[in-house]
């Protein structure tokens, strides 16, 4: 039952989404209707109103970030164990792909996922968006930074820190994350993949 809570609340937290709240706050348009279609941060900062991709940035991250660090809490005062924060991060970031306020249609989760791993571990999160930034800062290709970034997150989990349970709910985050990404693959076999700022 306790489980079941957590798992409910994580993904209806996971659903809110931040690039539709920012844009409305701001006057903008749906970023569904403009650019990758893609209701996150990258797609809004297109909208030519930063203020408003950063706010994007800061509430999909903290939702996940959020989501994680209520598990923890509760999990220790129900005594649910490790299992419940793993679901509970899976779930916040699969409310994100597939949040029921959107008609199940949302973002890639790259915010998410990072809010995600900063709130299991802020070391792993840190080293996963220092990754990300390292690879954006090279190539300037945000959906490149995004998958080798989601590609080595398992990876350093499991070197670090030996995660048992959250190295395969980290490992899932990652390969829904580059699926979302599919057609970004094909962009960037065909040259047609935009760089930042374009």
């Amino acid at each position: 039952m306790e489980i079941g809570l957590l798992l409910l609340t994580a993904y209806l937290l996971g659903s809110v989404s931040f690039a539709v709240v920012a844009s409305w706050l701001f006057n903008l348009p749906d970023p569904r209707t403009y650019g990758s279609k893609n209701p996150g941060a990258t797609n809004v900062l297109r909208s030519g109103k930063k203020v408003a991709a950063v706010l994007t940035l800061l509430g999909d991250a903290g939702k996940g970030w959020l989501a994680v660090m209520l598990a923890k809490y509760f999990s220790q005062t129900w005594e649910l164990g490790s299992e419940a924060v793993a679901g509970v991060a899976i779930a916040v970031f699969l409310g994100h792909l597939f949040p029921i306020f959107l008609g199940f249609k949302g973002g890639k989760g790259v915010a998410t996922s990072a809010g995600v791993l900063l709130g299991l571990n802020p070391l792993l999160g840190l080293l996963v968006i220092f990754t990300w930034i390292l690879v954006a800062i090279l190539w300037r290709i945000s959906s490149l930074s995004a998958m080798i970034a989601a590609l080595l997150a398992p990876i350093y989990a499991f070197i670090l820190f030996d995660y048992k349970i959250n190295v395969w709910a980290i490992t899932t985050i990652s390969l829904l994350l580059l699926w979302r990404h599919k057609l970004n693959i094909i962009n960037l076999v065909i040259g047609r993949e935009t760089r930042i700022g374009e």
